[in-house]
């Protein structure tokens, strides 16, 4: 196939399968090979670490058990550990005000210097969250760092953070385009369940190897390999989405085909995700993950066969107004609070219930398309900025020092990306793809931006990771998307880079 993004035919888009260009045989040997395999070596490796979740070494037990008393919050460790402020600390709203407003300008300027470099806004916002952390401001000037972002600061500014991320969980749900997958091609089966296969295998194998050293005390192999499995797995569907438009690629095959393929990914992630939640919550014990699945089996049904239809059709009456007024949108809003406290009593996170509450959303109707336009800019350019600085607090590239740990690092972003770019190339090209489409395809699915800083937020606040391991996943969340965009221009020189 040329490099060149040729357009789709409109019968495709549309909705119609394209013809089908493998033999049955063929399509189902590539599925057996790439999908089957990875899935009974996984299997594999989950039953041969069970054995090491009941019988650690003392000394990678001691190790991590350190690691996490003392760096459960990296950024706050780090503040604790620096030396006295420069000046006393405002009163609590000041300092918060103060905190906004430096988190607010940081993240606009380095976002907008990224941009004029080539890459996403949203890579420039990640990078200004780090910063601010003890990696950058904390190492250079730890007297501001201290006077800037005290720990008795940090849970007011977590709160809203939480508060923005769970908003923007109900926009990705309510951007999540069922019909994607509805044009599903043997292509798109082969690249989206390989890309998610082979990178939850080798994260299962990664974490064969990670768990003795830096899993945290009490937590099993099957919740720690799970979580590994997920954070190697997730593919950053917005951010995806928004290279795509900017690249010109949106309609062409390649973008076609990565956007269902990440699609798919990220709804298994998050599935996995969630299995790896009840596993860690429930402490590995049949007794308390089965109540919780039940729960989640209530949820989902209660959701989706008697929430669904009351949507649609208050779909369908703002449609004929014509108009969202504030309590439609109120409404919508108490929807997401209610689910996401539902999936957070059910011992899920909440990030589940406001992601599901935004997929339940009616699509092409006047309610979903204001919800968007009304909630979109406030939380991006604000709310988000506030969830990096977070994030970025918690890590602290300090933690990596010595050359083992560095070269753990390096085989962190190394695995990640053999499983999914190596594993959505290969299966492109063996569906049929040329190698330049097939290497774009792999390029676009290995980027997790975003969406990677959400798992990893969750797996360090269920005590599924220590934050030296956190530390390492930001790293490969960070170069796998740095890399996306400079990798998309040079196999396909035709794509217009993002403006």
């Amino acid at each position: 196939m040329s490099a060149d993004p040729t357009l789709l035919p409109a019968d495709w888009l549309g909705g119609a399968r394209p013809p089908r260009t493998l033999s049955w045989y063929r399509h189902s040997l590539h599925y057996l090979l790439l999908v089957g395999l990875p899935l009974l070596l996984l299997a594999l490796l989950l039953y041969l670490g069970a054995g090491l979740a009941r019988a650690p070494t003392a000394t990678a037990t001691a190790t991590a058990t350190a690691t996490n008393a003392t760096a459960t919050n990296a950024g706050a460790a780090a503040a604790a550990a620096a030396p006295a402020a420069l000046w006393p600390s405002p009163p609590p709203l000041l300092l918060m005000l103060i905190q906004i407003g430096l988190v607010l300008a940081s993240a606009r300027l380095v976002g907008a210097l990224f941009r004029r470099l080539g890459q996403p806004q949203v890579v420039g916002e990640m990078i200004a969250g780090l910063m601010l952390g003890p990696s950058v401001l904390g190492a250079m000037m730890p007297e501001v760092s201290a006077a800037l972002f005290p720990p008795s600061s940090l849970a007011a500014l977590g709160s809203i953070s939480q508060i923005g991320l769970l908003v923007y969980m109900f926009l990705v749900g309510l951007e999540f385009d069922a019909g994607l997958l509805r044009r599903d091609s043997g292509a798109a089966l082969i690249v989206s369940h390989s890309s998610i296969g082979m990178p939850l295998c080798l994260g299962v194998a990664l974490a064969y190897w990670l768990f003795p050293r830096f899993a945290p005390a009490g937590v099993s192999f099957a919740g720690f390999a799970l979580f590994m499995g997920a954070a190697m797995s997730v593919t950053a569907f917005p951010v995806l989405a928004r290279i795509l438009a900017e690249s010109g690629l949106a309609r062409s095959r390649v973008g076609v085909l990565t956007l269902a393929c990440a699609a798919v990914d990220d709804v298994t992630a998050w599935t996995i995700l969630a299995l790896a939640v009840i596993v860690v919550r429930g402490s590995g014990e049949l007794g308390a993950i089965w109540p919780m699945l039940a729960g989640a089996l209530v949820y989902l049904t209660f959701m989706f066969g008697a929430v669904r239809p009351l949507l649609r059709r208050l779909g369908d009456f703002c449609a004929r107004r014509g108009r969202l007024g504030d309590d439609w949108l109120a409404l919508a809003l108490l929807l997401a609070l209610a689910s996401a406290a539902a999936t957070e009593w059910l011992g899920l996170h909440a990030l589940f219930g406001a992601f599901i509450a935004g997929v339940l959303m009616p699509r092409g109707h006047a309610l979903s398309e204001a919800l968007h336009a009304r909630l979109e800019g406030f939380t991006i350019v604000l709310l988000l900025p506030l969830f990096f600085a977070l994030a970025g607090l918690k890590t602290s590239i300090g933690l990596i020092a010595g050359w083992e740990l560095t070269l753990t690092c390096v085989l962190v972003v190394a695995v990640a990306m053999a499983g999914k770019l190596g594993g959505a190339t290969l299966s492109a090209r063996v569906s049929g793809l040329g190698w330049r489409d097939a290497g774009a395809v792999g390029v676009l699915m290995n980027t997790r931006g975003l969406m990677e800083l959400v798992i990893l937020n969750v797996g360090l606040e269920i005590g599924a990771i220590s934050p030296t391991l956190f530390t390492m996943m930001v790293i490969m969340a960070l170069a796998t998307t740095l890399m996306t965009s400079p990798l998309l221009r040079r196999l396909l020189p035709g794509a217009t880079p993002p403006a």
